[in-house]
């Protein structure tokens, strides 16, 4: 009796149209759920450096440079050049070697001074009587200013990074007397607003207006580290320059030596 009662609540209970069938089969399933996610802070404090300097959320790219024999004699030629200048001889071969010239100019000269200092480097590293012969036979004028910049695209991608000609307008018509920096090799490798403008920029302006007799204009672009060299153009006065205002990098590796200002 007792088993033909079990059998029968057993039929019962595996009915698919019985209540407790459907209990059972439609019991909520236990599945593992995400309650909290914890934030790596490295990474917070990453995202903000890249929007301190202008990057973007991705992932920060730093060029790699595949310097040739040339371009290894040209920065090795200039590192020297800057050494002499600034009376301190460091032991660092090719780029880091020049950088590392130009962060003693920073920390030993004043921003006039580290602008006196490269040029007298630049004097060194480009002789004279080969400037004039330049000068002599490129005066200004619509080829020289285009001549002047595919040279620069050319030969100069060792200091500043890979470059390409565009146009610009001058007296009315266009030029291809601009040489663009995808992302200025120098202002990557110092990271430093005032070594862009004092041992860079205003340095530069005034050599090749003074050794080639061209006016010269550089405008960095401190968000993406772009740059733009226009040949023919004169620079802003000093008071307008936005360069000369733009506020030092908060992840500066020379931030720590100088003041509020970059430029000081």
């Amino acid at each position: 009796m007792e088993t033909s009662v079990v059998r029968q609540n057993m039929i019962s209970i595996s009915t698919p149209t019985s209540p407790l069938w459907k209990l059972i089969k439609h019991k909520p399933q236990h599945r593992p759920c995400v309650v909290a996610v914890l934030r790596n802070p490295l990474s917070d404090i990453a995202g903000a450096a890249r929007k301190t300097i202008g990057e973007s959320d991705s992932p920060m790219k730093t060029n790699i440079y595949k310097d040739n024999w040339f371009d290894r004699l040209a920065i090795n030629h200039l590192s020297k050049s800057v050494q002499e200048a600034t009376g301190v001889i460091n032991h660092k071969s090719g780029y880091e070697g020049l950088v590392e010239a130009a962060n003693v100019a920073k920390h030993k000269f004043s921003p006039v001074q580290q602008q006196e200092v490269v040029i007298q480097a630049l004097d060194k590293a480009f002789p004279k009587p080969i400037l004039d012969l330049i000068k002599t036979l490129l005066p200004p004028s619509k080829f020289a200013r285009e001549y002047y910049a595919v040279f620069t695209t050319l030969f100069f991608a060792w200091l500043v990074g890979p470059s390409e000609v565009r146009e610009s307008e001058v007296n009315g018509r266009r030029e291809k007397n601009v040489v663009y920096v995808k992302k200025c090799r120098f202002l990557e490798a110092t990271n430093c607003v005032g070594m862009c403008t004092n041992i860079c920029k205003m340095p530069s302006q005034s050599f090749i207006k003074d050794s080639l007799g061209m006016s010269f204009n550089m405008v960095p672009n401190f968000d993406d580290m772009s740059c733009e060299m226009i040949f023919g153009q004169d620079p802003p006065a000093l008071a307008d320059d936005p360069a000369l205002k733009q506020p030092c990098y908060k992840l500066c590796k020379a931030y720590k030596q100088h003041g509020p200002s970059c430029h000081d």
